[in-house]
C-alpha cells in the first residue's frame, strides 16, 4: 500500500527539469529554422521561454526549498497561497498593459467572449444598483432570443455573467471593474492551489502534496486565464472545490447535512456555467461512491450519498429542459458533431480564420491516444492564432507533465492502489473521455477543468521516479517524442493552410 508518511522529502529533480528545458529550446530553434519563412515573432519567443524556464526551474527550486524539512504545513500553506496570488497579480499587470499596447484595449486577442461578458457585467451591475437582484431572470429576458441583443443567454451560461456583475457592482462599475475582475481571478487561482494541496495531502501525503501545490502555483496555463475576462478560472476553482469537498465528505466518519448541502450548491452553480462538466462531476462522485473501498467510505454514508446524488442529478436534468436537451444531444450525436465541426474547420475561409484542410481527418480515434497530452505548442507564425502562440510554452509544459500523469495511472493500476483515489481518477478520466468525443478535444481552453488533477497525479509519479531506473529512460524517450511532435505539429498547421 501507498506509504503517505515518507521519511524523506520529495522534490522535482534537476534531471527532469533540465532535460525538459533543453528539449523545449531545441524544438523552438529547430522548428523556426526549418520553417524560417514563418519564424515566430520575438515577442512570442519571450513569452514561451519565460513560461518554460519559470515553470521547470522554479518547480525544482521551490519543491526543494519548501520541502517537509523546511516549513510546517501551516506556514507552507501561507507561502503557496501568497506566492500563487502575487505571481498571478504580476502576470495580470504585465498582460493588461501588453494587451493595450498590442491591440488597443484590455481584452487582448480573441476578445469576443470577454467583451460580451464585460458588456453583460456592466448591465448586471447597473441592475443591482437599481435594486433589481433577480439577475438570472434579467439575463434570460433582456438578452433572450428576439430581444435584439447579440447573444441569447442560456441557463448554462448565466453563472459567470452573474459573477461578473457582482464583481463590477462591488468595484464601482467603472473602468477599474475590468481590473477588479482579474484580481478576483488571482484570488480564486490562489485558492485553487490551496484546495489542491489539501486534496493531495489526503491522497498522497504531505511531501507529494507540496510538489502538487508548487506545480499548480507555476503552471503557465493556469496563470494565463487570470489575465482574461473568461470563465475558466472560476470554472476550475469550482471544479476543484467540488472534488475537494466531496472527497472530504466521503472520508469523514459521519454523514453531515451542511457540508452535503454545500456540495449540492457548488454543483448547482456549475450547472449555470457548463452543463457537461457539472454532469461529469456528479457521475464521477457516483462512480467513486460505488467503487471506493470500504476503508475510504462506509456503506451507510455511501448509500445516503448515492441516493442524494442520483436525486439531484435527476431533478436537474428532468426539471430543466435546456439541460435535458444538451444531455440528449451528447448521447445522440456521439462523434457526429465532432466530425461536422472538423469538416467545417477544414473548409472555412474568412477574414478571421483560415481553415486547415487536414482537420477533417481528426476525430475521436486520433484524439483518444493523445488526450492527456494535447494541444502541442504553436511555434510558427500562423494567422489569427496569437493566443496559441502566447501560451505555447505552457502547452509544452503540459506535454511534458502528461508523461508523469500517464505513468501515475499505470502505477496505480498495476499496484492495485487505484481504489484509494477513485474520485480524482473518475473526474480526470471521465471528463477527458467526454472531451475526446466533443468538438473541442484539441482546444486548450476545454482542458482547463482537469489540468490540476493531471498535475496531482504527475506529482505522484515524480515521487516514484527514483524507484526504477527505467522510468527515467522512458522519460527521455518521451521528450524525444515531444521534440518530434512539436516539429510535426507546426508542419501540420502550415501545410494544412497551404503555407508550405
Amino acid at each position: 500500500m501507498l506509504n503517505k508518511n515518507r521519511s524523506y522529502p520529495i522534490c522535482v529533480p534537476r534531471s527532469i527539469t533540465n532535460k525538459a528545458v533543453t528539449t523545449y529550446l531545441l524544438a523552438l530553434v529547430v522548428t523556426n529554422l526549418v520553417f524560417m519563412n514563418y519564424a515566430l515573432d520575438a515577442v512570442w519567443w519571450i513569452f514561451g521561454i519565460v513560461e518554460v524556464l519559470t515553470f521547470f526551474i522554479m518547480t525544482n527550486y521551490l519543491s526543494r526549498h519548501w520541502s517537509v524539512d523546511t516549513f510546517q504545513p501551516k506556514r507552507f500553506a501561507k507561502n503557496i497561497f501568497w506566492s500563487a496570488f502575487l505571481i498571478r497579480v504580476s502576470y495580470v499587470l504585465i498582460t493588461y498593459w501588453f494587451n493595450i499596447l498590442q491591440t488597443g484595449d484590455a481584452f487582448g486577442y480573441e476578445n469576443a467572449d470577454p467583451m460580451f461578458y464585460d458588456q453583460i457585467g456592466h448591465d448586471g451591475a447597473q441592475w443591482l444598483s437599481d435594486g433589481n437582484w433577480n439577475l438570472l431572470d434579467c439575463f434570460r429576458q433582456y438578452y433572450g432570443l428576439g430581444s435584439g441583443r447579440r447573444h441569447a443567454v442560456a441557463f448554462s451560461d448565466t453563472g459567470f455573467p452573474i459573477f461578473v456583475s457582482i464583481v463590477y457592482w462591488l468595484s464601482g462599475n467603472g473602468d477599474f471593474s475590468i481590473f477588479a475582475l482579474r484580481l478576483m481571478n488571482c484570488l480564486l487561482g490562489a485558492w485553487t492551489v490551496l484546495l489542491m494541496y489539501r486534496l493531495s495531502q489526503r491522497h498522497f501525503g504531505e511531501s507529494t502534496a507540496r510538489v502538487v501545490a508548487v506545480l499548480c502555483v507555476l503552471m503557465p496555463n493556469l496563470i494565463y486565464y487570470c489575465g482574461t475576462g473568461l470563465k475558466e478560472v472560476l470554472m476550475v476553482f469550482l471544479t476543484v472545490f467540488f472534488i475537494e469537498r466531496a472527497d472530504h465528505l466521503m472520508q469523514e466518519r459521519s454523514f453531515t447535512i451542511m457540508p452535503t448541502l454545500g456540495l449540492i450548491a457548488i454543483a448547482f452553480y456549475l450547472f449555470m456555467i457548463r452543463n457537461v462538466l457539472a454532469i461529469t462531476l456528479i457521475l464521477a462522485l457516483l462512480t467513486a461512491l460505488i467503487l471506493s473501498s470500504q476503508r475510504v467510505v462506509k456503506w451507510g454514508k455511501r448509500v445516503a450519498l448515492i441516493g442524494l446524488s442520483f436525486c439531484f442529478l435527476s431533478i436537474m436534468i428532468f426539471q430543466n429542459t435546456e439541460i435535458m436537451r444538451e444531455a440528449q444531444s451528447i448521447v445522440e450525436e456521439g462523434g457526429s458533431g465532432q466530425k461536422e465541426n472538423m469538416e467545417w474547420r477544414s473548409t472555412r475561409k474568412n477574414a478571421d480564420r483560415i481553415g486547415n484542410t487536414f482537420a477533417k481527418y481528426a476525430g475521436a480515434a486520433v484524439f483518444a491516444p493523445m488526450i492527456f497530452t494535447i494541444p502541442f505548442p504553436t511555434m510558427v507564425e500562423t494567422p489569427e492564432q496569437e493566443v496559441q502562440k502566447m501560451i505555447h510554452g505552457g502547452n509544452f509544459c503540459k506535454n511534458v507533465m502528461s508523461f508523469f500523469t500517464i505513468m501515475a495511472l499505470f502505477i496505480l493500476l498495476f499496484r492495485g492502489e487505484w481504489r484509494a483515489h477513485v474520485l480524482p481518477l473518475a473526474i480526470l478520466c471521465g471528463y477527458l473521455i467526454v472531451l475526446v468525443f466533443s468538438r473541442f478535444a484539441q482546444s486548450e481552453r476545454f482542458h482547463q477543468p482537469v489540468l490540476c488533477f493531471e498535475l496531482m497525479f504527475a506529482a505522484y509519479a515524480i515521487s516514484r521516479i527514483r524507484e526504477r531506473k527505467i522510468y527515467m529512460t522512458w522519460y527521455s524517450i518521451w521528450l524525444g517524442v515531444m521534440f518530434l511532435a512539436a516539429i510535426l505539429w507546426n508542419w501540420f498547421k502550415l501545410a494544412g493552410r497551404e503555407m508550405v
